[in-house]
Order: C-alpha cells, then structure tokens, then sequence
C-alpha cells in the first residue's frame, strides 16, 4: 500500500437497464476476468428470477433491504503489539459494509453447484431478504468473533 499519497474514489457509474449503482456494484462482484456482459446477464436474470418468485416487489428494493441485512457493523483486525497479535474489534466503515455483504452473497451463491449462478445468486439475495441464509449466518460469525474479542477493544488506533 502506498504511503505517498490518498487514493481517490472514482464515481461509480448507474447501470443501464435499473439506473442504480448499486447494481454496477454488484454486476462487478459478479464479473470474472472482465467479462461484463455475462456478469450483467447473470444479474439481471436474478432480477427476473426475483419478479417471477414475488411480483409485487421491485427487484431494487429486494436487493438493498438484502444488502442491509448482511452488512457486518463490527469486524476484527489484527494488531500487533508487543511481539503479540491481537484481533482487535473495529467499526466496519459504511462502503466496506456494502461491499462485504455483497461478497459474501455472490461467493455464497457461487458456492451453490448443480444451480444456474442466476437462480443461485436470485436465491441467496431472497434469502438475505428474509434474513436467514448464508450471508446472514457470515455476518453473525463475524459479530460473534468481534464480540469475543471486546477485550482488546482498547488497542484499536
């Protein structure tokens, strides 16, 4: 990592068809070795798969109610002090949060083998919508450690 000078954030541009960022975040989780457009067609025929299970919802808020779901608020890093590492517990900031949980959900709904990724990665964002599944269970393992670890909370800089 460099030292010499702060990387900037680059705008995130809307998708085409949705017109959210949130969905070109998520169609670049998806994307393998640059390959956009099957990424785009592996979510958007999530989207589909979503309106087809419920109709009344807009797929968008399904994914953002879902996302809000599996966003960890604390997390552990170690910390070296004295020769000893530590797992210190730390706040998790804000674009971090979206960007795990959305990891967490593709990585888990890749991990679903004899399903298409489309029907695995439209199952994955129901099933962080309702609040069970494996994002879900990911962030409480994630809370449980730093919880475990409160004690070396007073190491964190």
């Amino acid at each position: 990592m460099s030292r010499r000078r702060q990387a900037f954030k680059r705008p995130v541009n809307p998708d085409p068809k949705y017109h959210s960022t949130l969905v070109t975040r998520l169609v670049s989780v998806v994307m393998k070795w640059g390959k956009k457009s099957v990424a785009q067609r592996i979510v958007y025929g999530a989207f589909d798969e979503l309106v087809t299970k419920n109709p009344a919802a807009n797929p968008l808020d399904v994914l953002q109610r879902a996302i809000d779901n599996a966003k960890p608020r604390l997390e552990v890093k170690p910390r070296r002090v004295g020769g000893a590492t530590y797992q210190v517990p730390l706040e998790v900031p804000t674009d971090r949060q979206v960007s795990l949980a959305m990891r967490w959900i593709v990585d888990f709904a890749d991990a679903r083998k004899g399903v298409p990724m489309k029907q695995a990665l439209a199952a994955e964002i129901m099933e962080a919508y309702q609040g069970q599944g494996n994002a879900i269970r990911k962030r409480d393992d994630v809370h449980k450690m730093a919880q475990a670890n409160k004690a070396f909370a007073h190491f964190r800089w």
